[in-house]
């Protein structure tokens, strides 16, 4: 299995951590002790190595398909006011990321990164509706080859505290590829032109690169 370069740090704190805890516990409690801990001690360690597991995915580039760019839970699906960006109307589709998914952030279409912005703020949890607005957050945009634009906004949580994303505006940015990864717990929303054809519901449980999302409106392919 492999582990993302963002793990790194964290996980060699916790195999490092967990050591001197058990080192202790067996100093005062013996074989005994570690019995007790050996368990608690697993389990730490296993939840922290598959929160940064790589999954190996095969992924088929489909043009003017969606798709997901994150693993998760579909929570949002609505017509809202995009004000940041677009200053209009689009449907936002929300993927809410449990500390049980995998944490890494995909680009949903191929194209040019046309916006990129990172936003300080606050850790509501990230289902409040205010988190999309008033969270530590950052904001992509794609243009695709149609010239169909695409939003999409990591936002943390409560938990997550922690964003990195890597898209730097004017590069191209490939249906897929990597673009960020969000530490335990979070979110990330997708803005699409009205006409969208969806194709989630709400409560669907997604993969990302996996799971198509949406397909563009007919008029803009």
């Amino acid at each position: 299995m492999k582990f993302h370069r963002e793990g790194r740090t964290i996980i060699s704190t916790t195999v490092i951590g967990l050591i001197i805890i058990n080192l202790l516990i067996y100093k005062f409690f013996e074989q005994t002790g570690v019995l007790f801990s050996a368990l608690p001690t697993l389990i730490i360690l296993v939840l922290v190595l598959q929160f940064f597991r790589v999954p190996s995915r095969t992924v088929t580039e489909t043009d003017g398909t969606v798709l997901c760019p994150a693993d998760g839970k579909v929570v949002v699906i609505e017509e809202t006011e995009e004000e940041e960006y677009f200053g209009d109307r689009r449907i936002q589709v929300s993927i809410f990321m449990s500390p049980l998914n995998v944490h890494i952030n995909w680009y949903p279409i191929s194209g040019i990164v046309k916006y990129f912005k990172y936003h300080p703020g606050k850790y509501l949890v990230a289902w409040h509706p205010k988190s999309s607005t008033e969270n530590e957050r950052t904001t992509v945009v794609v243009r695709h080859g149609s010239g169909t634009e695409v939003l999409f906004r990591q936002i943390a949580g409560a938990v997550a505290r922690r964003i990195k994303c890597y898209a730097l505006p004017e590069e191209p940015a490939v249906q897929a590829a990597e673009f960020g990864f969000i530490k335990f717990g979070s979110r990330v929303d997708v803005f699409l032109p009205l006409g969208s054809e969806i194709l989630v519901s709400a409560g669907d449980k997604v993969k990302g690169t996996q799971t198509a999302l949406a397909r563009f409106p007919k008029e803009s392919v």
